[in-house]
């Protein structure tokens, strides 16, 4: 694949826009990856055609997390605040999801990334401020960060959703490195908190195959069961990661040395 063909296949752009959810089907795990910046009214979830569904959370299970300023989601008539990092799961059969900002000035920015559920568990509020951080990496390595496990088993009850962030340590540039790849779900990264003319080099393939791909602010990189999932960044960053599948168990994973790389 050339550099077009694999940002047409594995990356997702444009998924912030005023007003409107924005929505991208991946059929790896029937993923859906999404977007909506409310500004002036509050925004509807739709239920698109090709989800053969009433309304969206009919047969799935919803993660929303805000990169922006102060709103609120709304669920069946119960309102949730979100602000900074707040996640918000969203339990199948909720019949109508909306979004909106407490100032149209500095307007929430929700993420959302859906899976198919099998059962329904109850929405939950998962406030950043609440979760202890995992300490990973070091200095020497360029790898230190905090990971924050938003909803995850102990945490969040939910069928197939697992989903956190990652925030670099200052002078920290590698997320995820040495790599992995893991059989049993598939995984999207979303980059975020970088400035402007900044950008990840996101690394995706298989290991004795790699590519990369140059993701920026906003921007995510779609990542199945067979390749690996690492990042280097040319500033400071952070990134939304959730995975879809077989096995919640975050510590699920196929580590790839780094002299295996080619």
């Amino acid at each position: 694949m050339d550099t077009e063909t694999l940002l047409s296949n594995y990356a997702c752009r444009g998924l912030f826009d005023d007003d409107k959810v924005t929505l991208s089907f991946w059929e790896v795990d029937r993923t859906v990856v999404g977007g909506v910046v409310p500004i002036s009214t509050a925004v509807k979830l739709p239920a698109p055609g090709y989800l053969a569904c009433r309304y969206f959370c009919q047969r799935r299970e919803l993660g929303v997390m805000n990169l922006g300023g102060a709103g609120r989601v709304v669920l069946d008539g119960e309102e949730f605040a979100l602000t900074l990092r707040d996640t918000l799961y969203v339990g199948r059969g909720t019949r109508e999801v909306s979004f909106q900002s407490d100032d149209p000035s500095d307007p929430a920015r929700f993420y959302l990334l859906s899976y198919p559920a099998h059962a329904e568990y109850p929405s939950m509020l998962v406030e950043a401020s609440t979760i202890e951080p995992l300490e990973l990496g070091s200095p020497d390595d360029c790898n230190e960060r905090l990971l924050y496990k938003m909803i995850c088993p102990g945490v969040v009850d939910s069928c197939q959703l697992v989903m956190g962030f990652t925030q670099l340590k200052t002078g920290s540039v590698w997320n995820t490195m040495p790599p992995h790849t893991h059989e049993r779900r598939s995984e999207v990264y979303l980059y975020f908190g970088m400035e402007e003319g900044k950008a990840v080099f996101h690394m995706m393939g298989d290991p004795k195959e790699t590519r990369h791909m140059i993701l920026r602010n906003y921007e995510a990189a779609l990542s199945p069961i067979w390749s690996i999932h690492s990042g280097v960044g040319v500033g400071s960053y952070s990134f939304v990661w959730g995975m879809g599948g077989e096995n919640q168990e975050f510590t699920d994973m196929d580590g790839v040395a780094v002299d295996e790389l080619r």
